[in-house]
């Protein structure tokens, strides 16, 4: 008796979920695009927008610095230079569909990032937080979540990396362990944690090294 109960309940949840991939596959063909297609644009604005805001990262983290606050180093110029560049993450957003209004909110930000850009110093320290490309992606990754019904991160996530990953799956199955994947996905940010750990234990060492020298010379040590 259960089973005949829950049964016109998996009935009704399987045909909602029939009807929202018939809806998905209708937006996708009104902007006459294939999933795969959304997918290789996605990561191309995701690489775009890690060399312009997080070429240099905090391992495990999205936070970083990239081309944008490079160039805000060199005044007016170099703003605008990075402003021009921005609007290419603005023209891949819309190859995607996705809507001016909802792009409206990076390109605020995008003219934001210029004029703070152009205060010596300030400008570039806070280029590092302001980061329209980036603003750019997580707006395209909703509406495409929204409309087309793509949910993956991976592509958009290690975009570089991911290609590359794509590549290798393809010729060798030890790639496609989930493990293997990750850890390739994950390289940068190993190899950070081991650089960070070894200059961490470069200044404990150089402390040591100037606390026992002035003790020595003082006699206090």
């Amino acid at each position: 008796m259960d089973k005949l109960r829950k049964s016109p309940k998996r009935q009704s949840t399987q045909t909602s979920l029939n009807e929202r991939s018939v809806s998905y596959q209708l937006n996708l063909n009104e902007q006459g695009l294939t999933r795969e297609q959304v997918i290789t644009t996605e990561r191309k604005l995701a690489k775009f927008a890690n060399a312009m805001d997080s070429v240099v990262r905090i391992p495990f983290t999205k936070q970083g610095i990239g081309a944008d606050a490079a160039l805000s180093t060199i005044p007016l110029m170099g703003d605008l230079a990075g402003l021009a560049l921005t609007s290419y993450a603005f023209i891949l957003g819309r190859q995607l569909g996705v809507p001016v209004s909802k792009m409206t909110p990076a390109v605020r930000l995008a003219l934001i990032d210029m004029v703070v850009g152009v205060i010596p110093g300030i400008g570039t320290l806070l280029d590092i937080f302001i980061r329209p490309s980036r603003k750019t992606l997580s707006i395209v990754h909703q509406h495409i979540h929204d409309e087309y019904g793509i949910t993956e991160t991976t592509h958009m996530d290690r975009p570089f990396l991911h290609q590359q990953l794509e590549d290798k799956q393809r010729s060798s199955r030890f790639w496609r362990y989930p493990i293997a994947a990750w850890l390739y996905l994950h390289i940068p940010d190993i190899l950070g944690l081991i650089v960070i750990a070894i200059i961490g234990w470069g200044l404990w060492a150089a402390i040591s090294w100037l606390i026992g020298a002035f003790g020595r010379l003082t006699g206090f040590g």
